[in-house]
């Protein structure tokens, strides 16, 4: 009998599969004919649809096991995009990529151990996660911005690197509160 946590065909599941969907057209546009501002829409497009999911999935109760698996996947997906972009780009340098990664690496240490304790592959994703990435999807088209000689230059440039440092602290922070939480539940008597 499928219940309501099987459902694969919601209205928030379609706008994740959609975001993901984007991802391989950001990087053709960052990449390829270096469509800045194709790709700012897009990402800006791609956060407001992060957004809407989760708000639609809650109010019409339409949330999934699939809406939390993809959900966090294409936000990672695009974060993921985005840091290469902008570092094939020259716009970021490799270290502000290599200790996002590693976030992530780290993360994905954690699979194995939830899965043993009988967990799904991830855990909830909780509010400080959430802040962490829209400080980084907010500081990724204001570092695109910042590339561009214009009168917008240096504001973007100093916004989108205090969304960068601030988003990055946020995101090992979250990061972080998950490895505990993994450790909790390791030490929990069954």
């Amino acid at each position: 009998m499928d219940t309501a946590e099987d459902r694969i065909w919601t209205i928030p599941n379609l706008l994740s599969f959609l975001r993901l969907l984007g991802v391989p057209v950001f990087l053709w546009l960052i990449l390829g004919p270096k469509a800045d501002g194709w790709a700012i829409a897009l990402l800006m497009l791609a956060g407001f649809s992060d957004w809407l999911d989760g708000k639609l999935a809650r109010a019409w109760n339409q949330t999934s096991r699939l809406g939390r698996l993809i959900d966090p996947a294409a936000d990672r997906l695009y974060i993921l995009a985005t840091l290469l972009g902008l570092l094939l780009r020259e716009i970021i340098p490799w270290w502000l990529v290599a200790l996002v990664l590693a976030r992530d690496l780290l993360l994905l240490c954690m699979v194995p151990i939830l899965r043993r304790l009988g967990y799904g592959p991830a855990l909830p994703v909780h509010f400080l996660g959430k802040a962490a990435t829209a400080n980084l999807m907010y500081a990724f088209p204001l570092l695109f911005l910042a590339a561009h000689a214009g009168w917008y230059s240096e504001i973007s440039a100093i916004f989108g690197w205090a969304f960068v440092i601030w988003g990055t602290g946020l995101y090992w922070w979250a990061g972080v509160l998950y490895v505990v939480q993994v450790r909790m539940l390791a030490r929990a008597p069954r």
